[in-house]
């Protein structure tokens, strides 16, 4: 079993990790000891598709947030900026419920990388997967000078320890 070692930040407007953005998933990152990211997010009804059901377009979205932040392990200062992305979708995903994503680079270049992923239901099953590609980049060349300075950590103290204790179970 996998133990919560970092958090990633979040941002305070994007559609996934935002923290004021009052439409988005509000998903929070985390690196594993096994180089693994792991998103947490609960969707809310105004992210289904069909009632009782969570779109599948956000779905890909949480793993194309999620394997293009695996990068960051290693390189905190680059981003993954999708190339390609192929998702595979087996279960239906509910909304109202805390779900949990995993993403992990698979190969690697100097400019370029490739990762999988998966999101989970609630009982442990695997509902969808993913495989990307992306380039690696600085957020300065992504965002016409931007310094980053809109991301920022945001953990507290019993957020931490329910993280950590929820994947030693």
């Amino acid at each position: 079993m996998s133990k919560i070692i970092n958090k990633q930040p979040s941002a305070r407007e994007c559609f996934v990790c935002g923290t004021e953005n009052n439409k988005g998933l509000h998903a929070s990152f985390y690196e594993t000891d096994t180089n693994e990211i792991e998103a947490v997010f609960t969707p809310h009804r105004m992210h289904q598709s069909y009632p009782g059901r969570l779109h599948g377009g956000i779905a890909a979205c949480i793993l194309d947030e999620t394997i293009g932040r695996a990068v960051q392990i290693e390189q905190p200062d680059i981003w993954g900026v999708t190339a390609q992305l192929t998702v595979s979708y087996k279960k239906p995903l509910p909304y109202g419920e805390e779900l949990k994503a995993l993403g992990r680079i698979t190969k690697q270049s100097r400019l370029l990388f490739e990762g999988e992923g998966e999101i989970y239901t609630s009982d442990g099953q695997i509902a969808v997967t993913a495989k990307a590609k992306y380039f690696k980049m600085r957020i300065g060349r992504i965002c016409d000078g931007l310094d980053g300075e809109d991301w920022k950590l945001h953990i507290d103290s019993d957020e931490a320890s329910r993280r950590h204790s929820s994947l030693d179970t």
